[in-house]
């Protein structure tokens, strides 16, 4: 796909890392599940990303149903599907904060009891008096408030997930990683889909109101399941050396250091996540205008599930590749080929959006979204927590996280906008979000083959190196990185000598 042939495969290997001197995991005693458990409690939590995000187009549409203008006619439409974005950019720069001055664990902890907290009260939403509209306002409410704990999720999980996967042995860190955060987030879009569909079937189209209650209740099940992993984690030993929690973090060297860098991880998450979230949450939408207009819910719900299975492969795939041929050429090799499905979905839709064509458009749309996941789905995380030292990862993390968070909440508000451009044409109208989205596709692969730095196995070592000598020929004093509380650089000097006094002592 990126025309990489025999003679290339020397830089292959070098951009994966998997050189010979890097194929096995310093020897150690602990087993392979004690390496693996961390990796899977830090990053699993994103699911709850996926479920709680995804699940909301459905209810929303229930919404829809059960109260018809009173909901469609009002800004709680949209303000329910895009306020958790809100929640979740203020909750990944706070988390972002403490996960470097305070404790990876603890965060994750924390992010992880706001998640259950105020994803059972959002499928308890209730107005002041039976209100509808004080019932909307609650819901929004709860909304933004669990966005806060999807947002400790980010710099906090998959930070610590990328700092524990280098126990692992070199050649398979990133599909770990991916496995226990991207993949995780799939099958989120995959359960939040499905839950809906199996509810209305269920409860049937004249008891929505449940279904929509139970549908946002089950956000709950995921966070809960974790708590006792995370209760018992441990901060990751590559934190524990090279942090900053103890001293004052020297912004400016930082900025001038990492801020080109930053720019395009953030443009990168920005554009995937304006078209992937938007299309996520407005999915049974779309089938809903390509579907029979007496079509039941059950079954746009049930062809929404099957395009967000589409996910999964995609998620699978990618992360082989990422060890394979290395995160930048999987990123671009992955948005290229999504770009060439766009345009031609969006040149064929006419045909596709036949109601007698609703199994090829489902295939099509969810080729088209499993290659987003090939690509920066899978990748742009890993980029984001491999490219920055340890002592500011959580920060520099939280802000390109944020940023593809904004994007994702600017995409929700304007994709109707796009829609609507094409008028009277129902055509045009579907053609342009792909249009649009497959435009975004080929910006962000130049981004990543002129941009991004080699990214290989054992990065955030490399980094954390680089990182120190630049801070050196800054006359920053770098044996401050991983002070402990209460210690200077004075007192770590003196405590060998310290130490070998007393064992001299205990043997006379």
């Amino acid at each position: 796909m990126l025309g990489i042939g025999k003679s290339d495969r020397t830089a292959t290997g070098i951009e994966s890392g998997s050189d010979t001197q890097n194929d096995q995991v310093e020897e150690n005693q602990k087993s392979r599940w004690e390496r693996l458990w961390p990796v899977m409690a830090c990053g699993a939590g994103l699911f709850s990303d996926g479920y709680i995000n995804n699940v909301i187009g459905s209810v929303s549409t229930m919404l829809g149903k059960i109260y018809g203008t009173e909901y469609t006619g009002s800004s709680s439409q949209k303000n329910i599907s895009a306020i958790t974005f809100a929640g979740t950019v203020f909750g990944q720069l706070v988390f972002g904060y403490t996960s470097d001055k305070w404790s990876r664990s603890n965060s994750l902890l924390l992010s992880t009891v706001i998640l259950i907290v105020f994803a059972a009260l959002g499928a308890g939403s209730y107005g002041a008096g039976g209100s509808i509209q004080g019932m909307f306002a609650a819901l929004t409410a709860y909304r933004f408030l669990v966005g806060i704990g999807i947002g400790g999720e980010y710099p906090a999980g998959s930070v610590a997930c990328s700092e524990a996967s280098g126990e692992l042995k070199s050649g398979t860190r990133n599909r770990w990683f991916i496995l226990f955060t991207n993949v995780m987030i799939d099958w989120g879009f995959v359960i939040g889909a499905f839950v809906p569909y199996l509810l209305v079937v269920i409860c049937t189209e004249q008891h929505l109101r449940a279904a929509w209650r139970i549908s946002l209740g089950l956000g709950v099940v995921p966070p809960l399941m974790l708590l006792w992993l995370r209760i018992k984690l441990q901060e990751p030993e590559e934190f524990k050396k090279e942090s900053m929690k103890y001293v004052k973090i020297p912004y400016w060297l930082v900025i001038k250091y990492y801020w080109k860098r930053l720019l395009a991880v953030s443009a990168i998450w920005f554009l995937y996540d304006f078209s992937t979230y938007s299309f996520g949450i407005f999915s049974s939408t779309i089938l809903t205008n390509v579907m029979a207009k007496d079509a039941p819910l059950s079954q746009s719900f049930g062809w929404n599930t099957v395009i967000n299975l589409f996910y999964v492969p995609g998620a699978m795939f990618g992360s082989i590749l990422s060890d394979w041929i290395g995160p930048r050429y999987a990123l671009a090799g992955g948005v290229l080929a999504q770009a060439i499905v766009g345009f031609i979905m969006a040149g064929l839709y006419p045909h596709l959006a036949k109601p007698e064509n609703v199994a090829g458009f489902a295939v099509v749309y969810g080729i088209f979204l499993s290659l987003g996941e090939v690509g920066p789905g899978d990748n742009i995380g890993l980029v984001a927590s491999k490219t920055c030292a340890t002592g500011v990862r959580g920060q520099y993390y939280a802000i390109a996280a944020a940023m593809g968070k904004i994007g994702a909440f600017v995409g929700t508000y304007i994709f109707p906008y796009i829609e609507k451009a094409g008028g009277s044409n129902t055509n045009a109208s579907a053609q342009y979000p792909f249009y649009v989205s497959s435009s975004f596709c080929v910006l962000m692969a130049f981004i990543v083959l002129f941009c991004l730095p080699h990214i290989g196995q054992d990065t955030i070592k490399k980094e954390d190196i680089d990182f120190r000598h630049y801070l050196e020929t800054q006359g920053w004093d770098v044996r401050q990185l991983g002070l402990l509380q209460g210690e200077t650089v004075e007192s770590r000097a003196t405590a060998p000598a310290a130490l070998a006094e007393t064992e001299a002592e205990e043997k006379e």
